[in-house]
């Protein structure tokens, strides 16, 4: 039976335990060949083939819910249930999600993409169960160990401990998680998989209490008291999990699938919280991928034969506008010596890694703890330092009350980096960062903007620096930004002051932020076809500018029109509309709002995504000519 003949587990549980192997190997070098030309996670991914082929061997999913937590590891689960044929179209307009979705199969258990949620829906799955007399179904949640540094996962993991549900965590251990993990728990479960003293009292335990058919029921409290004290002899101390009243068993080598079978086979009988520590390799079977994970976390285009990463050529090309803050906050930290970095666990995305080889001394990655990132950084502000705390704008989410509570409300000068803002394209609804000027709009005291080019990111990360600011959020997209050549002088700007771009006597255009650019171009465009369109860069959602708003309402424009990459319900064009209505009621018919729609947007090329959303230049367009 070859991979091509698997069309759910079913099929899968056809075969003897010693074709799974083969599999596995097919199955890894189909993951291989498809990403290479159609790009997505690859090394996560490499890096669970044996243990998802020995899941869903084992487990009778999709009655038995299997939660994949983030989903970057996913992929091999999506093939095994009956998506082999569409795994070419992931993260493609159209295709199949890169990440699990309950809409798109019965048997993605729970919709995931951000970090550390897993435990917590499986256990709120296993009492569901219980109430409903189900006694039979098993909850199986596998988490990465940088998942596990997310705060949720901690608190999920003290309820398992009291629920007594029925429910098997497995820690997916390979030391990373995008960048290399950090913290104390990284550290302990090194410690354990690293203890031969304990492993070695570990086999003995299995061996002393394995009849062949499995661990005699009978034996099992007597099973749990020993292994706990094992534990406590190998390690010195007592495990992490087993005080939170979880069963500890491991670690396993997540790559041996005889192994795996084995122990989910025993685990598979006992009831209660479980954790199944597995050791396995990101990036397992293709060299280059397991020497650098980081780099392979998502490379993009490589050669599936080689490893090699096809480089697309950026001279000449504008650079990314997190280089562009990558480079500029060594520049404003060399000036001042009160800054310093906070990222939760994306150094390399926002580009923080630039700084932290030159200073790492004032660069702090905490893992994935978004919530204790703000509030470190509120914590450092309280102290007289400028922390620039660079977070996704989806994942900014998470941390929404320590922004209010921990930050605004204190009015501590916090520097809020929202990387990733708009839309992202091939990662989709869970990482689009749609919601951040709506969310953040209401809070008091914050200073929200958003830079229309690389030049003016600079210049708003220095005017955020300067003492007397108080907190500011500044968004800005993911990919290239404007300027072949970024650089540019620091130097401030007044806060919530807006800039006229080009002037119009027939259209206004206001926009915020990178859309700007769309608005400029569809300016000249009107031009030649006898319009004359201005265009406003408003810069500041909070304040907004009310001179310019003013100026604007008083210009005689036919149309208004206000176009953002954020939502519509409470962004900025809304903004525009409410000060209208108060102010210069007569003139509010004119005003024609270009924003993300209440609705999750799909995954999908950017350009293709911000057509469908009305928000791109043609959309404008068409505005304008109404």
């Amino acid at each position: 039976m070859t991979l091509a003949d698997i069309h759910s587990p079913a099929d899968l549980k056809r075969l003897t335990t010693s074709q799974l192997q083969p599999l596995a190997d097919e199955l890894r070098s189909y993951i291989i060949e498809t990403l290479s030309t159609h790009p997505g996670h690859l090394a996560s991914s490499l890096g669970t083939v044996e243990l998802t082929v020995a899941l869903h061997y084992l487990f009778n999913t999709p009655d038995d819910r299997l939660i994949w937590d983030v989903g970057h590891q996913a992929y091999s689960h999506k093939i095994l249930t009956g998506r082999y044929d569409q795994f070419p179209t992931i993260r493609t307009y159209g295709g199949i999600s890169g990440f699990p979705k309950m809409a798109e199969s019965e048997y993605d258990a729970f919709g995931t993409g951000h970090s550390s949620t897993s435990i917590s829906a499986a256990l709120g799955m296993a009492v569901a169960s219980r109430l409903q007399g189900n006694t039979s179904r098993r909850h199986i949640a596998v988490i990465g160990d940088g998942s596990m540094t997310g705060g949720q996962a901690f608190e999920a993991l003290n309820n398992v401990g009291l629920s007594k549900a029925n429910i098997l965590v497995i820690l997916n251990d390979n030391g990373i998680s995008i960048d290399r993990a950090v913290g104390g728990l990284n550290n302990n479960l090194t410690r354990i998989t690293s203890s031969r003293r304990y492993n070695r009292l570990k086999e003995q335990v299995w061996q002393k209490l394995d009849t062949g058919d499995g661990i005699r029921r009978h034996s099992i409290s007597f099973f749990q008291r020993l292994t706990h004290t094992a534990k406590t002899i190998a390690l010195g101390n007592t495990n992490l999990f087993e005080a939170l009243g979880i069963r500890y068993f491991g670690p396993v080598d997540g790559h041996d699938i005889p192994a795996m079978v084995d122990i989910l086979t025993r685990l598979r009988e006992l009831g209660g919280p479980m954790l199944l520590h597995v050791v396995t390799r990101k990036g397992r079977g293709l060299t280059q991928a397991e020497r650098n994970p980081i780099a392979y976390h998502a490379p993009g285009h490589f050669d599936a034969h080689t490893g090699e990463q096809i480089a697309h050529s950026t001279q000449g090309q504008p650079l990314r506008y997190q280089d562009v803050f990558g480079h500029t906050i060594i520049e404003l930290a060399h000036q001042n010596p009160a800054i310093v970095g906070i990222t939760p666990a994306m150094l390399t995305g926002c580009s923080l890694n630039m700084m932290q080889q030159e200073m790492p001394e004032r660069v702090f990655d905490v893992g994935i703890a978004e919530q204790h990132a703000v509030t470190f950084a509120a914590g450092l502000a309280a102290q007289g330092m400028v922390p620039f705390c660079n977070i996704y704008s989806s994942f900014a989410q998470r941390a929404y009350d320590q922004v209010i509570h921990d930050v605004a409300l204190q009015g501590l000068p916090v520097v809020l980096c929202l990387d990733r803002a708009g839309l992202v394209g091939d990662d989709g609804p869970t990482h689009h960062g749609a919601f951040d000027l709506a969310s953040l709009r209401p809070v008091p005291g914050l200073t929200i903007c958003a830079p229309s080019s690389d030049h003016e990111l600079r210049r708003m990360m220095y005017t955020a620096q300067l003492p007397g600011h108080g907190p500011v959020v500044i968004r800005y997209p993911r990919g290239a930004s404007v300027n072949a050549q970024w650089q540019c002088k620091l130097e401030a700007i007044e806060i919530g002051k807006g800039r006229q771009l080009r002037q119009g006597s027939d259209v206004a255009i206001l926009a915020l932020g990178h859309p700007a650019n769309d608005a400029l171009a569809a300016a000249n465009e009107l031009q030649a076809t006898g319009l004359s369109a201005a265009v406003y860069d408003m810069r500041f959602l909070k304040p907004l500018d009310t001179q310019l708003l003013d100026h604007i309402a008083a210009a005689g424009y036919r149309r208004i029109i206000t176009v953002e990459d954020g939502v519509r319900l409470g962004g900025f064009g809304e903004a525009v509309a409410e000060y209208f209505v108060e102010e210069h009621p007569a003139e509010v018919d004119k005003i024609r709002i270009l924003a993300i729609p209440d609705e999750f947007i799909t995954h999908g090329s950017v350009p293709q995504l911000k057509h469908d959303c009305r928000i791109d230049r043609q959309a404008i367009l068409d505005a304008a000519r109404i």
